[in-house]
């Protein structure tokens, strides 16, 4: 659980920023099983990250000008024979005093307890997501207390997304967020060292996967912080490859991306290396390239400095790169402003982490880049990509079959520091 001073000075800059209005956070949707086979539950980050409670059907609400509750909790009851099936819950009384709540009641109450929370605030705060019910309820009560407002003259007169105001609060991460981030990175690090020791020709994409997420779990992470990619040969051209079930091949190349979820907080690492243990001159020659991307990308992660500015010190090494093979032709800004290098390099540089993996964060704001601030963490992440099914571009030269089916991406998670950077997963 996260600690309790964490929890309370979460919610304390929140209501800061909430004011005289009501923000209303819903649980995650249960995944639907097939029959009786029940599926690992895991919360939602924004319910999670201001409360820590870990359960289904449940919804918090933060009134900060409540005379008497400013934080809610709406929880499923104590109930022994769900409880004989499907595990034990932590119950009313037990959410108010576990979790600091100022009242708790059970989750058929909802209809009944949230008007009057909701009934002087001049504004709800909702995200509408993936709970289709709660989405109902709030819009629902949102309606009444507007089509009585002329009788109270008070009430909310406006429905505004919550993660205007979460997502900056969420964005900084606090000391104790960086201790468990690190932790996930250290047992992720660990696992990909490991797992690269002992593949070799022969062995399935899955063995490694397979090793990967032992690994994690004997570590105590609660798992993958998202499906294992153990790419091999030109199975490294696919972004999002997770079938994971060819047969390693002598001479591949073996794509890596896997991280695994610690105290709700992920890792994200990707690494590329040859089966053999030696690269091919053209594998080491794309190989060097992403490389130096990388080098360059993280050199610009500093204050002040834009998102952008990461992926763009990526980019123009890439594209230099593939100038120098002939992979690529013409003028680099040219290439860069027609994006002639995306049949190679075709996703950004970096994206934030930490509770999810694409974590809550704004990339632009009002059309301007996002500019990087102390405790903020991203990924950095370029890659190069030929594919054996590569068309021939207009005004580039075709691609000779020696460079098809080779895929590399190089990741590691960076944290903004005061002054520069900080590499958090070191790995080689």
């Amino acid at each position: 659980m996260v600690l309790w001073q964490e929890l309370t000075d979460r919610r304390d800059r929140l209501m800061e920023m909430v004011g005289s209005g009501a923000i209303i956070f819903a649980s995650a949707p249960i995944v639907p099983h097939h029959k009786d086979v029940e599926h690992n539950y895991r919360q939602d980050s924004e319910l999670y990250y201001f409360t820590g409670f870990p359960e289904p059907e449940t919804v918090a609400v933060i009134v900060p000008r409540h005379e008497e509750h400013r934080f809610i909790l709406f929880v499923r009851p104590k109930d022994p024979e769900r409880e004989t099936w499907s595990g034990r819950r932590i119950g009313v009384e037990d959410a108010k005093t576990i979790y600091g709540a100022d009242a708790t009641y059970p989750i058929g109450e909802l209809d009944q307890h949230l008007p009057k929370y909701l009934e002087k605030a001049d504004v709800i705060y909702y995200h509408f997501g993936h709970n289709e019910n709660i989405n109902q309820k709030v819009l629902e009560h949102y309606r009444r207390l507007v089509s009585s407002y002329s009788k109270r003259g008070t009430g909310p007169v406006a429905i505004h997304d919550s993660s205007f105001i979460t997502t900056p609060l969420r964005q900084i991460k606090s000391g104790y967020e960086l201790t468990q981030m690190t932790k996930a990175m250290a047992i992720s690090a660990h696992a990909h060292a490991h797992v690269r020791s002992i593949a070799r020709p022969g062995m399935y994409e899955y063995e490694l996967q397979a090793l990967l997420e032992a690994d994690f779990r004997k570590s105590g992470a609660m798992g993958f912080a998202y499906p294992s990619i153990v790419a091999s040969g030109a199975n490294s051209c696919i972004l999002h490859y997770v079938e994971n079930n060819r047969q390693i091949q002598p001479g591949d190349l073996v794509l890596i991306d896997a991280g695994c979820c610690f105290n709700y907080y992920n890792a994200d690492i990707t690494r590329t290396f040859p089966v053999d243990g030696t690269f091919t001159p053209e594998q080491q020659a794309i190989y060097d390239i992403v490389q130096t991307a990388q080098t360059n990308a993280i050199a610009a992660v500093k204050p002040q400095n834009t998102i952008n500015d990461v992926h763009q010190a990526a980019l123009e090494t890439i594209v230099a790169g593939l100038l120098d093979l002939g992979l690529l032709q013409g003028d680099p800004a040219e290439i860069i402003e027609t994006e002639a290098y995306k049949p190679f390099f075709m996703h950004r540089t970096s994206h934030w982490l930490g509770l999810d993996v694409h974590d809550s964060g704004f990339y632009k704001t009002k059309g301007e880049w996002t500019t990087l601030q102390p405790h903020m963490v991203i990924t950095v992440e370029p890659g190069i990509y030929i594919s054996p099914d590569l068309k021939p571009q207009e005004n580039q030269p075709e691609v000779p079959d020696r460079w098809k089916g080779i895929g590399i991406r190089i990741e590691d998670d960076v944290l903004v520091t005061n002054t520069g950077k900080q590499i958090l997963t070191g790995l080689t």
